[in-house]
Parts: structure tokens; sequence; C-alpha cells
């Protein structure tokens, strides 16, 4: 795990959590008002297996920020 602490945000490695509290933090961020995924309609378990490749291809990360409690997936670069 990476820590900014001037930030207060730490990287979580998707690999370090069990497959419940990847699914978890993966269905709260799909489901969150405002999140756009275009046109076509996705099911939830597509959109789920979606965010599980960008993490494999290490294009996203999860952040967990320590203010609010919460974790986040965030573009790599």
């Amino acid at each position: 795990m990476r820590q900014c602490r001037s930030c207060g945000l730490m990287e979580i490695p998707y690999t370090e959590l069990s497959d419940e509290a990847l699914r978890g933090i993966i269905e709260e961020y799909i489901t969150r008002e405002g999140t756009e995924y275009g046109t076509r309609e996705f099911s939830l378990e597509q959109k789920i297996e979606h965010v599980r490749q960008q993490l494999l291809r290490r294009e996203i990360k999860i952040n967990f920020d320590a203010e609010t409690q919460s974790c986040n997936l965030v573009a790599v670069g």
C-alpha cells in the first residue's frame, strides 16, 4: 500500500482485497449517481467485469480517502 500523508490518500492494491470486498468497492463505484457509461446499456455484471479488467490492465487503481472513509477508482497516469 502506498500512502500520501499530506493528502490522506492510500492506494489499495486490488490483489490484497477479498473477492467480496473488491466487488463491494466496484459496485458502490459504478452505482454512484452520475456515473456514465455512454449510450449502450450494460448489466451490472458487465460493468463489474469491465472495471475488473481495467484493474488487471492497471488502467485504474483504488484509492482510500482517510478523511471521507471512502474508496475511489481513479485513472493511472
